[in-house]
């Protein structure tokens, strides 16, 4: 069996193949197990993964030649993790339209080509949802994103429906809370400081927070949306129903909440170093989106929230803070 990861050169993309090298196999396209033989991690930089059954490939993922390269052999399941993110998406508009929807319709007609209908799974965010909400979203509720990035998930919510309704391929959009806490540095999304305050102040360095401290958030681990993509992944499409996109279960914490997790388990001198300094722009972004979702489909599925953000911050310390 050959997965295909997008932006599997990024944290999350590294996670899943060792977690699907781990597992050793997955559901392919008749719903049996098979033997992962091959996972090609597709990027803009080379993906570092010493395993014999990984290889890198780097580039831009509307290139034709990349997509050849990547396909060459067949593809029987793809995760497509790679996005222009938030911030960066809100700021260079023709950039995350280029990206987030003209190569992910790239990516999606080269699945098709071959008339295998290989499972799709694809990386969707909750900035799809925006506007006037209830204060717990159900799955039924429509989404309506305040900001490019969510517009863009949005479309390619949209494409993967389509392509799965024409027997293209087997689609799945996973609507992925904020994930923390990211190792290495701050990226440009607007949700880059829900990893900063607690990965910064742990490494010795303040953090400005640019949120409001009552500002609440849907969050998971590392560890629990790596389960719950392949949860998604290995769900049968009957599973599904009418729709093929999900909300991940998460957690709602307030930013407040998350420093004091953080002063529990690491010391007030540490939890010390969030300081507040609010930013309009991320805060126009960062306060569009949901807090709280029933994610009751995504847990028929099998999939899985974290106990509390007290657990997120030890399991960072465990695995990522060298003592």
């Amino acid at each position: 069996m050959h997965i295909l990861v997008t932006g599997g050169a990024g944290f999350l993309g590294r996670r899943l193949a060792r977690a699907i090298l781990a597992r050793g196999t997955l559901a392919g396209p008749d719903d049996r197990q098979h033997p992962v033989a091959r996972i090609t991690l597709a990027d803009v930089v080379a993906a570092d993964l010493p395993d014999p059954r990984v290889s890198s490939l780097v580039g831009d993922l509307a290139d034709p030649a990349l997509l050849d390269r990547a396909f060459a052999g067949g593809v029987d399941s793809v995760f497509h993790l790679a996005a222009v993110v938030s911030g960066e998406a809100e700021a260079n508009f023709d950039l995350g339209w280029r990206v987030n929807v003209d190569a992910m319709r790239a990516l999606l007609e080269r699945c098709r080509a071959p008339g295998t209908s290989p499972r799709f799974v694809f990386a969707s965010s909750c900035a799809a949802f925006g506007g006037p909400l209830p204060a717990r979203l159900p799955d039924d509720q429509m989404p309506v994103p305040q900001s490019s990035y969510g517009t863009q998930k949005v479309v390619g919510e949209y494409l993967v429906h389509d392509y799965t309704r024409k027997g293209f391929l087997d689609g799945r959009s996973l609507r992925l809370p904020t994930v923390t806490v990211r190792p290495g540095k701050p990226n440009k999304a607007a949700s880059s400081f829900a990893s900063g305050i607690v990965r910064e102040p742990l490494a010795g360095v303040e953090s400005v927070c640019p949120v409001a401290p009552e500002t609440k958030m849907w969050l998971t681990s590392p560890a629990t949306v790596v389960d719950n993509l392949i949860a998604g992944h290995e769900a049968p499409a009957s599973a599904f129903g009418h729709t093929r996109s999900v909300n991940l279960p998460g957690i709602s914490v307030t930013v407040r909440q998350m420093v004091d997790a953080l002063r529990r388990v690491a010391g007030d001198a540490v939890a010390d170093r969030v300081t507040w300094k609010r930013d309009p722009a991320i805060e126009r972004i960062v306060l569009t989106w949901p807090a709280d979702f029933e994610a009751k489909l995504a847990r028929a599925l099998g999939m899985r929230a974290d106990a509390d953000f007290e657990s997120i911050v030890r399991a960072y310390v465990a695995e990522s803070v060298r003592r």
